[in-house]
């Protein structure tokens, strides 16, 4: 009898076990490829990416700022999608801007403002993706 009780509670735990590491693995398997492809490459990251040539604008406060930008966005497709609405992205961003004054645009904080306003506004006129990301690789401001 006490054979028989104790090769059950053994079978009961094995079972466990098994299914846990199943469960484990299984789980395991499914999390890491989402997070491959979360995460893509500098060369999927470049063939997704537009410039936006140096623009030149007023602000608000009566300086100028001159500054471009690279957009990344999600998808091959929605980069040439981007490309196509150059000319309503570069009324996004003078619009935006002089709307804005030099204190604004100092320091790292309001650069990042910046980038997350003019993500925010060119994803409302996009169709085909998104944007991911707005890069400024050129400022000056006087």
């Amino acid at each position: 009898m006490k054979n028989k009780l104790v090769s059950i509670m053994l079978i009961v735990l094995l079972s466990i076990a098994l299914v846990g590491g199943i469960a484990l693995v299984v789980v395991m398997k499914f999390t890491g490829n989402d997070k491959a492809h979360a995460q893509p490459n500098i060369d999927q990251i470049v063939k997704a990416s537009s410039d936006i040539p140096e623009i030149t604008t007023n602000l608000a406060s009566g300086d100028f700022i001159r500054i471009a930008f690279t957009i990344q966005t999600d998808s091959k497709d929605a980069k040439e999608e981007l490309d196509k609405r150059n000319f309503q992205v570069k009324n996004i961003i003078i619009t935006q801007l002089s709307e804005m004054k030099a204190d604004d645009l100092k320091g790292k904080n309001g650069k990042e403002k910046l980038e997350e306003l003019l993500k925010s506004q060119i994803n409302q006129v996009m169709q085909d993706g998104k944007i991911v990301k707005v890069y400024i690789t050129s400022s000056i401001l006087q």
